[in-house]
């Protein structure tokens, strides 16, 4: 009977997902120990900084294995709390933000508590998931019969939990993540049902506003416009250095234009494991792509890429295999956070598009974005985990 049950269990947990993601967090100890030895323009503790990075992988698993026992009926009860509590203690970063951060990132996205630092911002994707999640079952559950009326009432619940979100992080002045929200939302606007004449008015809608900010950052009269709305010129440099790296290699496009060159010089099959022959400023973080790229070439960066798309693979399946409609919100969320993450940040890496500071899922240094991410996988994991066949084991003659 115990073998029977053993067995039981193992079925019930979905190792196509755990295993891309110690393969990922493999890859985040040695590239982040590669960053921190040749990191040479700061004073940095190689030891300290992997064993709080490992200390955060651990923190994540246990997560995952707390999560991993969290039913549908649990998460629900939940989600309006966890909603709640994280537009609080964002609300608060306002006034409680690390000072020393933002003077140097123009962003007040971070608590400092002694030597460590947090942000709140990763941990608020889960609840805004989650809550989208609840807002969009609850809807479809009352609203069986769909039509224009219906979803354009769908649109205004999801809009009424998004944009206190979004109006607390343009207020820290974090871009970069307000981008991964709208990501998050847009996955979740696509999946819940919606009306294609609905969709695909807005989907033009989000061209024509996309052509719109192109022009805007890329004329004199366009950056003007965003100055007096709030963007800094931090940003403009950014995108200066998107579409320009070499215009000031010395300057302002300093970061990208090293970043190119460290993977540019890794070639086909890279310069070899802990051979640095190009500095690049805060690697350990959202540049540390360009320690794969360099050490490992062409054929390393494809296969971190293709791990990601093993593992996001992984999760869409789950998405369509889910009966709990809750779950499959709750999943396709998910999917897009990590996806955007990737996306957004070897794009950046590479020169396809502009540095925004997000880092690379469970391979960037960084606690805030491991246990935000783990907790994600948690979710994921226990889908399969509270959904696989949980009847009683018979005794059988073989037990």
């Amino acid at each position: 009977m115990d073998r029977l049950r053993k067995n039981n269990n193992d079925s019930r947990i979905d190792y196509g997902v755990i295993l891309p993601v110690f393969i990922l967090c493999l890859i985040g100890m040695l590239s982040l120990y590669v960053a921190l030895t040749h990191d040479t323009n700061r004073d940095t503790n190689i030891f300290r900084g992997l064993a709080m990075q490992g200390t955060w992988y651990v923190v994540g698993a246990l997560a995952v294995v707390i999560i991993i026992h969290f039913d549908a009926k649990l998460l629900w009860r939940l989600t309006p709390f966890l909603y709640v509590i994280g537009l609080a203690v964002m609300l608060a970063l306002l006034k409680y933000y690390d000072t020393a951060l933002f003077a140097s990132t123009g962003s007040k996205n971070w608590f400092k508590f002694g030597t460590l630092t947090f942000q709140p911002s990763e941990l608020m994707k889960i609840a805004y998931i989650l809550m989208m999640a609840m807002i969009i079952t609850k809807h479809n559950v009352a609203n069986k019969i769909r039509s224009l009326r219906t979803d354009i009432l769908l649109i205004s619940k999801m809009l009424f939990v998004t944009l206190p979100v979004l109006a607390l992080v343009l207020a820290q002045k974090d871009f970069g993540t307000m981008l991964v929200f709208l990501a998050i939302f847009a996955g979740m606007f696509l999946m819940s049902g919606i009306s294609w004449l609905i969709l695909v008015p807005t989907i033009i809608l989000a061209i024509i506003v996309g052509g719109t900010l192109i022009f805007l950052v890329t004329t004199d009269t366009g950056r003007e416009i965003l100055s007096h709305i709030g963007f800094k010129n931090y940003q403009f440099a950014r995108i200066d250095s998107w579409l320009e790296p070499f215009h000031d290699p010395q300057g302002k496009s300093y970061q990208l234009a090293r970043a190119l060159m460290a993977i540019g010089s890794g070639g086909v099959f890279g310069t070899g494991y802990n051979v640095s022959n190009v500095y690049v400023p805060v690697r350990e973080s959202d540049m540390i792509f360009t320690v794969i790229g360099e050490n490992f070439g062409f054929i390393g960066g494809a296969f971190v890429i293709l791990i990601y798309f093993i593992l996001i693979y992984r999760m869409i399946r789950l998405c369509f295999d889910m009966n709990n409609e809750f779950y499959a919100y709750i999943a396709s969320g998910i999917v897009m956070m990590m996806l955007f993450h990737v996306f957004e940040n070897i794009g950046a890496n590479i020169g396809l598009l502009p540095l925004t500071g997000i880092p690379l899922p469970f391979i960037s240094q960084g606690g805030s974005s491991i246990l935000g991410n783990m907790i994600g996988i948690g979710l994921i994991l226990s889908m399969r985990y509270q959904s696989a066949d949980k009847q009683p084991i018979r005794r059988t003659r073989s037990a």
